[in-house]
This record gives structure tokens, C-alpha cells and sequence, in this order.
């Protein structure tokens, strides 16, 4: 009997399979965090705040709450303006595996040359690196000008958008804000 072509999965080792599967799990697990994206752009909990103070009490809860939302419409803006630079988008995705592998789903802590080196310094060498790289790939207006337009996006969503229906899973209750007195 041949297996011409396919790949036996006992050659595949054990740590590698273990590894793939945590893999999955934190993406999973990150991906948890996302909000319902009806929940989201409801359009009942959009209204103009009263105060200032009621507006930095929304912009707070508000990025807590939906950040791998904010992050993920960030993130599409950014894809879309570099559809037209496919050299920048090799250097972004070639970034976000590097992201990928170095931060987000590490169990250990990395080490390099026998030394552990702290997840602050792979945070701030992973974004200068991923920073510089892209301004080198001739794409600086497209980044800068997507990156502003998903900010405004968010400061203007996370400003405008009640709290007062937001539900905390982990506490089983409303989230709500500091107390704003009308």
C-alpha cells in the first residue's frame, strides 16, 4: 500500500501539534474579546454627550470595551490603503506573523543569547520595527493618513456612543461609567 502525497501525522512532532493547538486557543481566546458588531453600531446608543467630563467617561469605557473592534476596523483601514503599495502589504503581513509569533502567542517568556528579554522591549522594538518598516516601503501618506482616518473613526465612535447598556460578562453587570450629575 503506498501514501504517495500525503503527510502521516505521527511524523509531525508532539510539541509542534501542542504549539499549533495553543495557537488556535489564544487566537480563539483574543478573537473572544470582539464585540457583537450589531451591539456595536446600535443605532439607539448613538447620541451627543452633555458634558466633557461625559465625554472622556465614554471615550474610556467605550475603547475598553470594543477595543479589538476599534483595533480590527484600524486594521482593515490600513489593509485598504496599502492594496495599491503590494510591497507594503508583503512588509505588513510579514509584520503581523512577526507579531503573531514574538507576542501575541507566546506561552514562555523569549529568550535570546540565554537572556529573558522583557515583553515591554519586544512591545517597543515589534511596533518601532513594524513602524520603520513600513515607512521605508514608500507608502508613508497611505499609512499615516489611514491610521488618522481609523482614529478619528474611533475617537468620534467611542465619544458618541452611550455606555449605559454595555454588559460586563465577567461581572455579570452593566458597566457604567463615572457618575455624571445632570
Amino acid at each position: 500500500m503506498t501514501t504517495y502525497g500525503t503527510i502521516p501525522t505521527s511524523s509531525l512532532p508532539k510539541a509542534n501539534i501542542e504549539y499549533l493547538s495553543r495557537a488556535e486557543d489564544r487566537i480563539k481566546e483574543g478573537l473572544g474579546a470582539r464585540r457583537p458588531w450589531k451591539l456595536m453600531f446600535s443605532f439607539h446608543s448613538i447620541n451627543f454627550p452633555r458634558t466633557l467630563s461625559e465625554t472622556v467617561s465614554r471615550f474610556k469605557t467605550n475603547v475598553c470595551y470594543f477595543r479589538m473592534n476599534y483595533a480590527i476596523i484600524v486594521l482593515i483601514i490600513l489593509f485598504l490603503s496599502l492594496l495599491w503599495h503590494p510591497i507594503s502589504l508583503i512588509v505588513l503581513v510579514i509584520m503581523m506573523a512577526l507579531w503573531l509569533f514574538l507576542y501575541f502567542l507566546r506561552d514562555e517568556p523569549l529568550v535570546v543569547f540565554n537572556r529573558t528579554i522583557d515583553d515591554r522591549v519586544v512591545l517597543i522594538v515589534l511596533g518601532v520595527s513594524t513602524f520603520v518598516f513600513l515607512l521605508l516601503t514608500d507608502a508613508t501618506g497611505n499609512i499615516l493618513v489611514s491610521v488618522l482616518i481609523g482614529a478619528v473613526i474611533v475617537l468620534v465612535h467611542a465619544s458618541l456612543r452611550k455606555i449605559d447598556d454595555l454588559y460586563d460578562e465577567e461581572n455579570t453587570s452593566l458597566i457604567s461609567g463615572p457618575s455624571t450629575s445632570s
